[in-house]
């Protein structure tokens, strides 16, 4: 091959690899990112509770029925944008909501709590971070659904939406509901 081309050609791959980058990324969603979790148990955790340091929830504590695990933090400006979201599903999951507080100082997540209002049957923080590290966490807002066996079945990373909870969550929590009949 004439050395002359030999840089043209190396042009035209990286060419081509970028343009196959950008057609294939228009066929994944970056919210749903494939967890080696899924179909697996979570990550065995104890947590304080937030707004008592010396209760602590373990994992354990949560079998038997399912869950919804919602990473948060005081920081965390998209957590402010879902929210609302979060406060107005009430009861319309039919599951208990979790709130995990991620490397969030706790009188921070009590103040931001109290300013935009509590959507959580509970709240655990972990502070450190090393649980949210066993449950692949890169950031917050991310959301957990866990079986009544404690698998996780469904994992989200974004600002949940009312599209997410329609056409996501609440086909996944009915079929849960439907195998626990």
């Amino acid at each position: 091959m004439n050395a002359r081309l030999l840089p043209l050609a190396g042009f035209v791959l990286v060419l081509a690899l970028l343009g196959f980058g950008v057609w294939w990324s228009q066929y994944k969603n970056p919210q749903e990112v494939p967890s080696p979790l899924i179909g697996k148990p979570a990550p065995a955790f104890s947590l304080p509770t937030l707004d008592d340091p010396e209760r602590r929830i373990a994992n354990q504590d949560l079998a038997g029925q399912p869950y919804l695990l919602n990473v948060f933090a005081s920081w965390c400006f998209a957590c402010r944008e879902e929210h609302p979201i979060l406060s107005g599903l009430g009861k319309q999951l039919g599951i208990k909501l979790v709130g995990f507080n991620y490397k969030d100082p706790p009188e921070d997540a009590k103040r931001w709590l109290a300013q935009y209002g509590n959507p959580y049957d509970l709240v655990v923080a972990d502070l450190p971070g090393d649980v949210a590290i066993d449950f692949g966490v890169t950031g917050a807002p991310e959301t957990f659904l866990v079986d009544a066996q404690g698998v996780i079945v469904y994992k989200y990373i974004s600002p949940i939406t009312p599209n997410v909870i329609a056409t996501q969550l609440l086909p996944r929590i009915a079929k849960m509901k439907e195998a626990a009949r």
